[in-house]
């Protein structure tokens, strides 16, 4: 099966052709460029350059959160455009678990995949690192790094650190006092290679998608989107305060 993954969920982009496991290209950028601009010249020129055409591609993956918001977007709609054409099958994985796959075969115990979310909380997932892949342990979710690392299983079984929420996560481990390993910057951040592997598994567990049903996962509201609601919360409480004081 021929795969070709995307991630964009963070600052850098990468471009992966997948036979199976066997990584055949992949391409990682780190520029500061726009996902707009970088993701699908990337794409084209990876296929071109293995002399694969969009013909001969199985499946497209894409890292569909958590992450940044405008990353996702551009990276979810980028698999759409490419799966359009052939109506190609298409899956959607989780980023943190795309991460923790970076680790398996070379580690073992529990991986803490971590993306910052700001506002001193981390995107998160705990994962037990095996031969065949990383066996999740936590949800995908959106944490305090106090809530995370005040769990006595956590602070016990935490091995390894990953992502860019990786520094944050070891800092305030070792203030804790405890062991934690801080990944090399070559393996701690998203590659599209941990993309396509997530992928592989759900597309031999039958559960690809439509390039049209493909839908971000962002676990909590953009900052635009609270601040809509903290106005619409305030202007509600304005209007029942008006009507109180009219009864009176």
């Amino acid at each position: 099966m021929n795969i070709l993954a995307i991630e964009s969920s963070a600052k850098a982009a990468s471009v992966a052709l997948c036979r199976d496991e066997f990584l055949v290209a992949e391409s990682y950028q780190n520029s500061g460029l726009t996902h707009s601009s970088t993701l699908m010249p990337m794409c084209e020129a990876l296929l071109r350059n293995c002399g694969v055409a969009l013909e001969d591609v199985d499946l497209i993956a894409v890292a569909n959160g958590p992450g940044s918001f405008t990353g996702l977007r551009i990276g979810i709609a980028t698999a759409k455009g490419v799966a359009w054409p052939g109506e190609l099958p298409c899956a959607g994985v989780s980023t943190l678990e795309a991460m923790a796959w970076n680790l398996c075969g070379l580690a073992e115990g529990v991986v803490c995949c971590a993306m910052d979310a700001r506002r001193n909380q981390v995107y998160n997932a705990l994962f037990q690192l095996t031969e065949n892949g990383p066996l999740r342990l936590t949800e995908d979710r959106a944490i305090a790094l106090e809530q995370l690392f005040g769990d006595e299983e956590a602070r016990k079984n935490i091995r390894f650190v990953v992502g860019d929420g990786a520094q944050m996560c070891y800092d305030y481990g070792k203030e804790l006092g405890l062991d934690l390993r801080l990944v090399p910057q070559n393996l701690r951040y998203q590659h599209a290679y941990g993309v396509a592997r997530c992928a592989l598994e759900q597309a031999r567990a039958g559960k690809t998608v439509s390039g049209g049903a493909l839908a971000a996962n962002y676990l909590r509201l953009s900052q635009a989107e609270r601040e809509r609601l903290a106005k619409e919360s305030a202007k509600k409480r304005e209007t029942q305060n008006h009507a109180t004081e009219r009864e009176k």
